[in-house]
């Protein structure tokens, strides 16, 4: 059983940068995707992005595009989340997963992690 878990959140003004962590631990992740998901208050679960096992591949949710990146490091069994250019409407609990297949939707995950926090102020 994979646990996921993440880091890096925080409090960040708008138009600020910040960088999330997501360290697999319990089995290696030859062969799976991950990725991030978030939720606001009051909203459903909105994909942010994902990246395949080799990184050759990535997904982007249309409100992110352009200044959110995914990246991977297999090494260490992590991936990461650089956000640029935070806005307020990115508010959210940041939650990493993991899936067989490249994802873009909540049915497709296999495992989630307990989330992290992410506030932009105005």
């Amino acid at each position: 059983q994979v646990q996921l878990v993440e880091s890096g959140g925080g409090l960040v003004q708008a138009g600020g940068s910040l960088r999330l962590s997501c360290a697999a631990s319990g089995r290696t992740l030859n062969n799976y995707a991950m990725g991030w998901f978030r939720q606001a208050p009051g909203k459903e679960r909105e994909f942010v992005a994902a990246i395949s096992w080799r990184g050759g591949s990535t997904y982007n949710g249309d409100s992110v595009k352009g200044r959110f990146t995914i990246s991977r490091d297999n090494a260490k069994n992590t991936v990461y989340l650089q956000m640029n250019r935070l806005e307020p409407e990115d508010t959210a609990v940041y939650y990493c997963a993991t899936s067989v297949i490249l994802f873009t939707t909540t049915r497709q995950v296999n495992t989630w992690g307990q989330g992290t926090q992410v506030t932009v102020s105005s």
